[in-house]
């Protein structure tokens, strides 16, 4: 039997954990904190897990590999350097592992996303298989390396480009690329499109690996932007022991429990669509809609450590919320509650508001050309093009800037409908008139509306 590499995509955080395995046993990259999916995978391939690498101190969500490796007894690695506080073997650059008769593990120094970062080469013997890349090197793109701060940055964007030319230079062509992130995850410098890729793809359409060192870090630095705010708490968790999840559902709620936390300040959060948010929600509630990035959004946006309550139709929608909070440490839910908006507002009067297309917008701006716009897209979006006359601020600045909201009501819009809703609930929660734009952007021009770029020239009308 070949050596057979499974991909397991977290989408809510747009990254990947892998196991391999000789159809006898197998060793797991990066697993997510609920790493009972991986355990699934395992048991479904029948094989059994000996070895639980890690290629960096993950910055955007909790590992599992300790509580995985002490569950299965596997061996459980990582870079030697790397400062935890939990046993684990340590590996350095050139050490070669063997797992079970034919797989064998080089490990690569390719520092970049982090100081210490690594790489795995997998082989079946001799014959190389793929290389497990982490935040290294990615599909088309590579992974940020601003994320410990700006003093660092400069180096380790150099050192970015050194390590994905080690890997190209050392690994053939027909070498398998397996990154970490990249679909998604703010952890990528530049959000790439791609599912698979290999060494000799990525010689021909990787910037680090088509650009010289200068203009490489250059365009990389331009492109970076802001990045969720509970990154700060990742690190550290995983250098100690993060422990096991439970994911045990939380209490019910009643209505009058669900208003005394929102009178405390706690965050009671509505997993439903934004429309179905808009069209009828609970006084008071913030929407974080499951059919979108729920926990990056919710984890970058709320207060660290305020207590959540979570609102959903079905208690699989609470599990499935809960499920991908505990993978940034967001552990348990205060209380849950589920059913209707009607059932949670306990005979209580339910808010509202509208839901527009920029068609809509196009012929509110003829009839009052006064009407507010709120664009809550990051800089660089904004920089391409934006709605002459609108008013900028980001979603993750929103609630340290609510002073610059203009007076309702205001139309809130971003790129596809999803950040202007989570926005519009958070506006609505504090008592300003919204409309929640739900459209994408590139509808905006053809509608009339009239764009301009970064120069604030106009491009259309």
């Amino acid at each position: 039997m070949t050596i057979t590499v499974l991909p397991l995509d977290t989408p809510g955080l747009g990254d990947r954990t892998y196991l391999a395995h000789d159809g006898e046993v197998a060793l797991v990259v990066d697993p997510q904190r609920d790493y009972d999916r991986v355990l699934g995978l395992a048991r479904a391939a029948g094989v059994r897990i000996t070895h639980v690498f890690e290629s960096h101190i993950h910055n955007d969500y909790v590992t599992g590999g300790y509580e995985l490796a002490q569950e299965t007894g596997a061996q459980y690695l990582l870079n030697g350097d790397d400062p935890v506080s939990f046993d684990c073997v340590g590996v350095r650059d050139g050490d070669v592992v063997e797992v079970g008769d034919r797989m064998r593990v080089r490990v690569l120094l390719t520092p970049g996303h982090t100081h210490t970062h690594l790489s795995y080469a997998l082989s079946d013997g001799d014959e190389p298989v793929g290389v497990f890349t982490g935040g290294s090197l990615l599909y088309g793109s590579t992974g940020r390396p601003d994320l410990l701060g700006p003093e660092h940055t400069d180096t380790l964007a150099q050192a970015q480009w050194h390590s994905a030319r080690r890997l190209a230079a050392e690994l053939p062509d027909p070498t398998a690329v397996y990154p970490t992130h990249g679909f998604g995850s703010f952890c990528s410098a530049t959000q790439s499109g791609g599912t698979a890729s290999t060494i000799g793809q990525e010689k021909v359409a990787n910037p680090a690996l088509t650009r010289d060192l200068e203009s490489y870090v250059e365009e990389l630095l331009a492109g970076l932007d802001a990045y969720p705010a509970y990154y700060a708490h990742m690190g550290l968790a995983n250098s100690g022991r993060p422990g096991e999840a439970d994911l045990s559902l939380p209490a019910e709620a009643d209505p009058a429990e669900l208003r005394r936390r929102m009178e405390a300040g706690e965050w009671v959060v509505d997993l439903r669509t934004r429309t179905a948010f808009a069209a009828g929600h609970l006084a008071g509630t913030v929407n974080f809609g499951l059919d979108g990035q729920f926990v990056t959004y919710l984890g970058w946006l709320i207060p660290w450590g305020t207590p959540v309550t979570l609102l959903g139709e079905t208690a699989d929608d609470v599990a499935e919320a809960q499920r991908e909070l505990v993978r940034i440490g967001i552990d348990r839910p205060a209380a849950m509650a589920t059913g209707t908006p009607e059932q949670w507002a306990g005979g209580a009067p339910l808010r509202s508001y509208r839901t527009a297309t920029f068609a809509d917008l196009a012929a509110q701006l003829e009839q009052d050309p006064s009407t507010s716009v709120l664009d809550v897209r990051r800089d660089q979006e904004r920089a391409e093009r934006h709605i002459a006359g609108s008013t900028h601020v980001p979603i993750h600045e929103v609630l340290h800037r609510l002073e610059e909201v203009p007076a309702g009501p205001v139309w809130v819009h971003c790129a596809g409908g999803y950040r202007a809703g989570v926005v519009a609930a958070l506006l609505d929660a504090h008592g300003i008139d919204v409309v929640a734009i739900d459209d994408s952007f590139d509808n905006a021009g053809p509608a009339g509306l009239p764009l301009t770029d970064s120069t604030r020239q106009e491009i259309s009308a």
